[in-house]
Order: C-alpha cells, then structure tokens, then sequence
C-alpha cells in the first residue's frame, strides 16, 4: 500500500503545538501524510483531516503530479463549450463506485453548492413529470447540508442559521434520529425505555405523518445525512431507519436525497455511507472526500430513473455554474479516486475503523464525562457531558467543545470541535476523522492524546 511520505524530522517540524495560544491561528507552513506543520515549526497530527476532508493526507506526490500535469495542458475547459478525459474518467469511477442507478452527476466546487445542486434536481424531476405542486423540503433538526440559502434553509443547526432567520426558503423538520438522544415523544411512548430499532421506526414514522401534514402533492423531498456530521458529531441512523424511510418516500412519491458531503467517498466503511444501511437513495451529495481537499470538488449524482424526464422537458439539468466539471478538479478527484481503490483504503477504513473504535471505546466508554461514543468507519465522535447517568450537557457558556478543540490543539492534536448538539445551544462534542492512510500508531496517538486533552479540560473548569 502505497501512503504520503512522513514529514521530515527537523528539529522545528518536530515541535509540538504546547505553546500555541486560543484567538491567535498559526500560520500553515506544510503538510505531508498525517502531519501539519506551521511556519514556526509545530508539529500536529491531523486526527479530523481538518473537517473530515484529507482522506489521502497532505502533499500526496502522486495527486500532487496529478495536478501539475493537467496544469500543464489546460487548468479548465469550459463545460458549455469542451468535455474532458477526467471529467469523463471521474464520471464513470463515481458511477461504478456508487453502484446501481446511481450513474449520472453534476460536478462542482464545493458541499454546499452539491447539496443545492440535489434540492434543483428534486424540483426539476418534479416539474418535469407533472408534479410542480411538489415544491416542499422536508429535513431534520440537528443537520448541517450548507452555507448557500437553499441548504442553510434546510438546516437543523441554530447557530449557523440563526442570523438569517426571515430571509430563508421555507424550513419543514422532523426530529433528529438519534438513539442516544431520541426525541421526547418517543421517550414518552416508550416510558424512558430505548430500543435502537424502535427508535428508527418512530423517527420514520414522524416523516410520514409530516408528509401527511403538509400534503404529500406538495412535498419534493427529504434529505437526510446517514451519518449526521458537523451538527450531530458521527451519529449513525438507527437500525432499520434508512429502509422505512425509503419505502416511506416511495408509497408518497417523495423523492430521498442523501447528504453525503461530510460521511461519504469512503469515510465511513463504505463508498456510500448508505450503503451499510442496503439503501439506494434518488439523489445525493458527495464532495469533502472526493478530491481530498487538493482542489475544492463536490458533486451530485442522481438516479437513472430520474434523467429521461427532465432531459425530455428541459434537454438537461437546469443546475451548475461557471466552474461544473472543473478540468483541473476533476484531475484532481480522479487522482484521488484511483489510489483509494488501488490501495484499497476503503476497505482499510472499514477494518481499522474497527480498530478505532475499540480505541476509543476502551479510552472513553466509562469516562465519567462522556456519554456516548458513536460513529463509522474512520468517523467517530464523543458527545461530552456534564452528568453521565443523567446525559446532561455542560452549561453552553463554558463552551467545553471549544476547550476541548484548543487544548487538543496545543497538544499537537486537531479534531474538529462540535457545539449545540443537544437544543441548538449547549452539547459538546469532538469528531476523530483521521486521513485513510493513518497507520494504527497514529490511531493510538490520536486517543491518547484526545483523553489526556480532555482530563485536563475537565479539571480546568471553574468549579
């Protein structure tokens, strides 16, 4: 298996980050494997591969010589008037590994511009096939799917969208499923008692009576993660949860687009995080892993079934900017994408995401200040509590995640910090989401140090 080479060991690349300060960001000098190195010389071991996006590393050579050699022919060729070798190559890779009817797409530069990509689709499969009543989205609270208006609008995440509040598209949610933290209503039913399936089942059923609410002629689509990122921290779907809502979304004509961005292109196991749950959605959005960060690069794939309609009414998608299917990005992702199948690292993931996880499990399943461990593959998280018995969050102006961030950080160690899990204002969590080509030792290195970073925040609080 072929991996990024190891950052020399100067003496100033060999320096931890002990004395860096909170309010005052470092200045990134290089990057190579798993390791950042700033330009006064600290070392940190990237445990998140920055926001779940690094999956091959930093100065991979062989995407970096990717680059340079598209570089040297034509950085882009403009969609409207040129196709391309790696937009063709990339295209028919993300089809095979997508598997199924998931075979035509739409590349573009970023997660958010994907996600907004699919809500266009939606509407337009809808409209093209009679249904322009269907203008409805129908989302979850505690989601992330974009800083665009369309997909913050879709966004359980009060702190991102709060700001925007009155100037957004109109929002429909249902609850977050999330056995650890299931909704009340069913903690109701179910007398406190929770069963993970049961669980999944009550969250499916929510949708089906909020599709019955807002009238299922009016309703385009749902959109979910299967593995909620940025405002949940790596919470897998329940058991049995991704195939009601399937048959859910087929019986009412409601077309299910997976959010991707963050938990797809291998990082939980699978090349399709939904394919762990034996669920194909209509519509999806992949982007932070599919070019590793080397060049922005997202896209959204959309079912066979769904083509004939719109190219009949339309004669294409009515979706895309300047920069679709980027020449330079595309080379770039197709880069990517050959090592990943080459070197099997999804397969890696999948096998020493179970490395990781006992790890973790070992390091935190009885810390008296977590309360839960949880995720994927190389996606993993710890939701921080204040009272372990009773899942109570800390108070939100202690601001734990953040402490919790900064302090891995002085340590050498960057994870990627979670807030607001549990009501939108408090809930504290840290996300592992370490490069695929991270060996067991640095898998060893990241819960060592996330734990001692954790111990030393926790006895730094006021008391």
């Amino acid at each position: 298996m072929s991996t990024a080479p190891t950052v020399a060991k100067s003496t100033a690349a060999s320096k931890q980050g002990a004395d860096w300060q909170p309010g005052h960001l470092p200045k990134v000098d290089f990057g190579e494997g798993c390791y950042v190195v700033d330009t006064d010389g600290r070392r940190y071991l990237d445990g998140s591969a920055g926001p779940a996006v690094y999956s091959l590393g930093h100065a991979h050579p062989e995407v970096n010589e990717a680059i340079k050699r598209q570089l040297d022919r034509i950085a882009h060729g403009y969609r409207y008037t040129f196709t391309s070798d790696p937009l063709e190559e990339l295209t028919a890779m993300v089809a095979e590994s997508c598997g199924g009817g998931l075979k035509h797409m739409t590349f573009v530069s970023s997660g958010s511009e994907a996600v907004e990509s699919c809500l266009k689709i939606a509407l337009q499969y809808q409209t093209s096939i009679g249904q322009k009543s269907r203008r409805l989205i129908i989302s979850r609270e505690r989601s992330w799917h974009g800083n665009t208006m369309g997909a913050t609008s879709i966004s359980g995440f009060y702190a991102r969208r709060e700001a925007f509040e009155g100037a957004m598209m109109p929002s429909n949610f249902v609850s977050a499923a999330n056995v650890y933290r299931p909704p009340a209503g069913y903690l109701k039913e179910s007398g406190g008692r929770i069963d993970p399936a049961a669980v999944g089942e009550y969250c499916a059923r929510e949708l089906e009576l909020k599709i019955q609410e807002l009238g299922a002629e009016k309703v385009a689509a749902f959109i979910f993660e299967p593995v909620v990122g940025a405002a949940g921290g790596c919470v897998p779907a329940p058991p049995g949860y991704a195939k009601r809502v399937r048959e859910i979304c087929d019986r009412y004509g409601v077309l299910m687009i997976a959010d991707e961005v963050m938990c797809g292109a291998g990082r939980t196991g699978t090349w399709r995080a939904l394919e762990h749950d034996g669920v194909e959605p209509d519509i999806m959005a992949v982007a932070k892993g599919l070019a590793a960060g080397y060049v922005p690069l997202g896209v959204a794939i959309y079912h066979d079934r769904l083509k004939a309609p719109m190219f009949a009414k339309y004669g294409g998608l009515l979706t895309g900017h300047t920069f679709t299917g980027h020449t330079l990005a595309c080379a770039a992702g197709l880069a990517v994408q050959k090592i990943l199948k080459r070197d099997r690292l999804v397969e890696k993931v999948r096998e020493d995401g179970l490395y990781l996880e006992a790890k973790l499990r070992a390091a935190f399943g009885d810390h008296p200040h977590v309360g839960d461990v949880r995720g994927r593959g190389f996606f993993w998280a710890i939701e921080v509590v204040e009272d372990r018995a009773a899942k109570a969050a800390f108070d939100a102006k202690l601001a734990v995640y953040q402490r919790l961030r900064d302090r891995c950080f002085g340590n050498g160690l960057i994870c990627y910090p979670v807030g607001g899990n549990v009501d939108g204002l408090s809930g504290d969590i840290a996300i592992v989401s370490p490069p695929f080509i991270a060996t067991r030792s640095e898998l060893d290195s990241i819960v060592e140090i996330l734990r001692h970073s954790l111990d030393e925040v926790i006895g730094d609080l006021p008391k």
